[in-house]
């Protein structure tokens, strides 16, 4: 791949890299912008955290689901190239967030190798990359990929980070959105997003407050708008 014109970091089970991730396909396509879809682990970057005192429940199992998700992601990288990611990120994170069961959905599923060989064939690669699921060696490539996209925007942020204008140019964790835009809207929205992101000395806008996404796995079906909680570090505490 040339140098790409975005490089966006992805945890493949973060359902607001889920939602940027769409928005960012939307605009490549009107804007005939490269995308270099790259890891960072919401495992790894959390592993010295106690994650009962900091996370709900369920959270150690979603993100080392995640991780298990981008060991073969990095194989499939390591052995068909960089273009081969992308696709297989967009066939993994629509089943798990979009697809008619995404709600019942469990971590362990998720990790499985019956859940990630079909979406492999559907992205075009061949079934037995799943057996990277298991393979811990792929675990420091992965973190050093996110130690990566940390030191572009320092470590108090989550996923998606997007650098614009790589290997040179500014990085930000988000932008975090909950409902889609129209295709019109994303190429505005993403003006926006580069107009604050190209300003010297800009560093952060942020409220607490959003939506659950537009997403099944949240309950949450297109076109509608999700419930409004209070977020912290990356997790629904609160609701309004």
């Amino acid at each position: 791949m040339r140098d790409a014109d975005i490089r966006f970091y992805f945890d493949p089970v973060c359902p607001f890299a889920w939602m940027t991730s769409k928005w960012v396909r939307m605009v490549a396509v009107r804007r005939d912008y490269t995308v270099d879809w790259r890891f960072i682990s919401l495992r790894l970057i959390n592993s010295a955290i106690d994650y009962d005192s900091h996370f709900p429940a369920g959270y150690d199992e979603g993100h080392t689901s995640g991780l298990r998700l981008l060991r073969v992601a990095a194989r499939a990288r390591a052995e068909h190239g960089r273009d081969a990611v992308g696709p297989f990120y967009e066939a993994v994170s629509s089943e798990i967030f979009d697809s008619p069961g995404a709600a019942a959905l469990t971590p362990v599923a998720r990790g499985s190798r019956a859940f990630v060989s079909p979406l492999l064939v559907q992205a075009g690669l061949p079934a037995d990359l799943a057996d990277a699921l298991d393979e811990a060696r792929w675990d420091d490539e992965i973190r050093a990929e996110g130690d990566e996209a940390l030191a572009l925007t320092g470590r108090d942020v989550g996923t998606p980070i997007i650098q614009f204008g790589p290997p040179e140019g500014t990085a930000f964790f988000g932008p975090v959105i909950s409902r889609l835009p129209d295709a019109d809207d994303a190429v505005r929205l993403w003006d926006y997003v580069t107009g604050l992101a190209g300003f010297p000395g800009f560093a952060e806008l942020k409220r607490s407050l959003r939506e659950r996404p537009q997403l099944r796995s949240f309950g949450v079906d297109p076109g509608a708008a999700g419930t409004e909680e209070d977020w912290h570090a990356g997790s629904r505490k609160t609701a309004s």
